[in-house]
């Protein structure tokens, strides 16, 4: 066991490469807000890619399954509508006869059981990757849940260059996918809760929690941009990015106060305290015990508002997926376009 001459040493050896680098160049340690901005930055932007890989597929179904040369959405849109004679007036995608298998009479029911196959190991996936969060390092976790869900968002682009077209290298690359994008929400949060007080949470989890829309607006214009150039691209993009965004969590994503040795009294020396208000070593103890005793999934389920909250937050998810997976084949599929273009034109 070290003692406690070796316990600074051990700490800072600890302490993410990214943090001990900006601490070299400061020639000092980093504040405690210095450390919650980074914080509040780093999985910002770490969930904005989780939600940015998680849309693109929601961009290329249409460009798989355009059902017909009549249907869809060409490029440029534009230039297609307007010169094609009266009757034809429609919209289709560049690669015009989709992406077999998808491109069948059952190309939209394949595409309904990747989504299936990838939301329900994905739903599954956060029961574990709870439980892993708990007993691993939340940096290490997130890190390799970045990394490989964009191993495996690239590796479903890549069947394009690959002339890959069997149905079920599509539908297990998407399961493995979801397996890690479960890594993102349970690490995210916990890594949160572990630097913001419960007076400020409210007002940080509302401004933070932007991430989901920031990151859904990203990805359907990463996804929107490439798919010209080829929908492998739509995913190979998405994929490198949240890899790299990954190792930037894993170089300076600090866990929580004590993996960095930062001290939020030291922050507060100048604010009048009464006496005995100060944090004593036996309470620091005990809540490092406290945070090292996993919660289990009945004890977990007996928490004042967890039921009701993941009952509300069932059925807010089931109309957002639907929008976020389907909406934009659905407009692409249907007459809508083409009626508010003959609005417009």
């Amino acid at each position: 066991m070290a003692s406690l001459s070796e316990l600074p040493a051990l700490r800072n050896y600890s302490k993410p490469f990214g943090i001990r680098f900006l601490e070299y160049i400061k020639k000092g340690k980093l504040s405690y807000k210095t450390h919650q901005a980074i914080v509040l930055i780093v999985t910002f932007l770490a969930y904005t890619c989780y939600h940015a890989t998680r849309k693109t597929t929601s961009i290329v179904k249409s460009a798989l399954d355009p059902q017909s040369p009549d249907v869809g959405l060409k490029f440029p849109w534009r230039m297609t509508y307007l010169s094609s004679p009266a009757e034809k007036k429609g919209f289709s995608w560049v690669l015009g006869d989709g992406w077999a298998p998808f491109n069948g009479s059952d190309g939209s029911a394949l595409l309904g059981e990747l989504d299936v196959a990838f939301l329900s190991v994905y739903a599954l996936g956060m029961y574990f990757s709870g439980h892993l969060g708990d007993r691993m390092n939340l940096r290490v976790f997130l890190t390799v849940g970045m990394v490989g869900t964009g191993l495996f968002t690239s590796l479903f682009g890549v069947g394009y260059w690959a002339k890959i077209h069997s149905f079920y290298y599509f539908l297990i690359v998407q399961m493995i996918a979801g397996l890690f994008q479960s890594t993102g929400w349970p690490s995210v949060v916990a890594v949160v809760g572990n630097w913001f007080g419960k007076k400020k949470r409210g007002l940080i989890m509302g401004i933070w929690n932007a991430h989901t829309s920031v990151g859904n607006i990203a990805g359907s214009l990463i996804a929107s941009a490439l798919l010209s150039y080829g929908w492998g691209w739509s995913f190979v993009v998405p994929g490198l990015l949240i890899a790299f965004v990954g190792l930037l969590v894993f170089l300076f994503l600090p866990v929580s106060p004590e993996s960095v040795g930062a001290d939020k009294e030291e922050d507060e020396v100048g604010s009048p305290r009464k006496i005995g208000e100060g944090l004593t070593e036996p309470l620091l103890g005990s809540d490092a015990e406290i945070k090292e005793t996993a919660v289990g999934f009945i004890e977990a389920w007996k928490i004042p508002g967890v039921a009701p909250f993941a009952f509300c937050l069932f059925f807010a998810k089931l109309v957002a997926y639907t929008f976020l997976y389907w909406l934009p084949y659905y407009i692409s599929h249907t007459g809508i376009l083409i009626y508010l273009f003959d609005l417009q034109f």
